[in-house]
């Protein structure tokens, strides 16, 4: 930086910080000069431009002096209204359930056992980059421009046509929304189809993601339990609280991993039309299917057109991938697409497109064959280490998923567990926290997918270690 400037900067700093106030004379250019050795030309460069801005007035024949406009200078008015340290911040009432949901914060390193993390190690990059090198020579600054917020129509299509084969969807792609994620699909759902105050029927225990996007939007989460066979329709049918939407994770429930009947799937769909509620349904990793054939999504069945599917890539391919998306009723993708303007604008076009070739080639299909295999094995695998290493664990095994929840039958606390596993680098989801009052089965959740056996034995081994020392 030029000297000038450097003494400008310093001059401007002691003059918002209220070291110098207003109608200080500031020293002569010439003494300055002298004082700080450098020449009179670069102290005038300084004043000019301090002049400029309106921090000092330059009087002929009196002299430069601090402009009287810094008695209200940000530095200033800063001094007279700063919080103490422990005053909380002043925020809105949605700003405040916020914060004090914590949001959601993913692992940025994953380490055993986290959950919901796929295998990133086995993702085919150089057939991806292959891909990406295609797009960009074809459209070249096409994709440095904005994208449609409804999403790129190549890749829409592609979802439309995934979904329908793989999940019995009833989608086309001018149903398809493309998000950079299944929370923004979430917090769309809350924020638009209802109003605070709201009640929405949930899972119980339920994905904490989901809950804290509808807590913060000021809905009245009404607790539904979930036994083996899903969320329990029968409770919400009789229900006296009438809500506006129900949430379901129905392919694989989060976290129990229970896959919803048939007859309640059904059940729910009447009762949405008959009462004109809405089905938020997350079908959030449902590619991977170990146990029999999975169970067409809600979606496909219901053809009442109030069913809001939502997916995503984050847990098939990559986290970092950041493209998510829903098939919505005729009658919601203008509104969602709309809404979805105010938040990001539309998703990254070079990712979409790149994802599109990736669908339409065959690879996506190819890779979660794959990778259901190899997570098939790490999750036997996974079952078979716990069983013999954790006496006091009994590991339930779920039909697909990445993670497995295990229930603790000993004297060991869950949250002695998890701490003691968390002090030596494994990470436990508990389980009782997953409840709404807190109070459900004592235990953890243990995603296998994105470790190899061998990774999957030393963690296993290291944690029955830890959970000796605590008992």
């Amino acid at each position: 930086m030029p000297l000038h400037a450097r003494i400008q900067r310093a001059v401007r700093q002691l003059i918002v910080d209220g070291a110098l106030g207003p109608g200080n004379r500031l020293p002569a250019s010439r003494a300055l000069a002298t004082s700080l050795g450098v020449s009179r030309d670069t102290i005038e460069a300084s004043y000019a431009q301090l002049h400029a801005e309106g921090f000092i007035e330059r009087r002929v024949g009196s002299g430069s002096f601090v402009a009287q406009i810094t008695e209200f200078t940000p530095s200033r008015r800063a001094q007279r209204n700063t919080p103490s340290p422990g005053q909380p911040p002043n925020l809105s009432k949605r700003g405040d359930a916020m914060l004090g949901g914590g949001g959601v914060r993913e692992h940025l390193s994953p380490r055993p056992f986290a959950h919901g993390v796929p295998d990133t190690r086995a993702f085919p990059l150089p057939l991806w980059e292959r891909l990406e090198r295609q797009v960009r020579k074809e459209l070249g600054t096409q994709t440095l421009l904005h994208g449609d917020p409804q999403g790129a129509e190549p890749l829409r299509r592609a979802i439309a046509d995934y979904v329908n084969v793989e999940r019995g969807a009833r989608a086309t792609a001018d149903r398809v929304l493309v998000l950079t994620s299944s929370q923004q699909a979430l917090w769309l759902c809350a924020n638009i189809l209802l109003d605070p105050g709201d009640r929405i029927f949930i899972e119980d225990p339920a994905y904490y993601g989901a809950r804290k996007a509808f807590t913060a939007a000021g809905l009245e989460c009404v607790h539904i339990r979930v036994d083996r066979q899903g969320i329990v329709a029968d409770e919400i049918i009789a229900a006296p609280q009438k809500a506006k939407a129900v949430f379901l994770t129905p392919s694989h429930q989060f976290p129990t991993g229970a896959t919803l009947a048939l007859d309640r799937r059904l059940a729910l769909i009447e009762w949405a039309a008959r009462h004109r509620t809405w089905i938020i349904e997350d079908d959030y990793d449902s590619e991977f299917h170990y146990a029999g054939k999975p169970t067409a999504c809600v979606q496909g069945l219901d053809a009442n057109d109030r069913t809001v599917y939502i997916g995503t890539f984050t847990k098939s391919l990559f986290p970092g991938l950041r493209i998510g998306y829903a098939v919505l009723p005729p009658q919601l993708v203008k509104p969602m697409t709309v809404a979805r303007t105010l938040l990001d604008g539309h998703t990254a076009p070079m990712a979409q497109l790149t994802l599109a070739r990736f669908i339409e080639g065959g690879h996506f299909g190819a890779h979660i064959r794959t990778m259901r295999g190899v997570y098939a094995g790490r999750l036997e695998k996974l079952a078979l280490l716990v069983r013999k290493h954790l006496p006091d664990v009994e590991p339930r095994v779920p039909a697909g998923g990445l993670q497995m929840p295990c229930v603790l039958n000993g004297d060991l606390s869950e949250r002695a567990a998890v701490d003691a596993a968390r002090r030596v680098g494994i990470e436990l989801l508990g389980l009782s926290a997953l409840h709404h009052a807190g109070n459900g089965e004592a235990g953890f959740l243990m995603g296998f997918a994105a470790y190899t056996p061998l990774e999957i034995e030393s963690a296993v081994r290291k944690l029955a270690k830890t959970l000796q020392s605590v008992r």
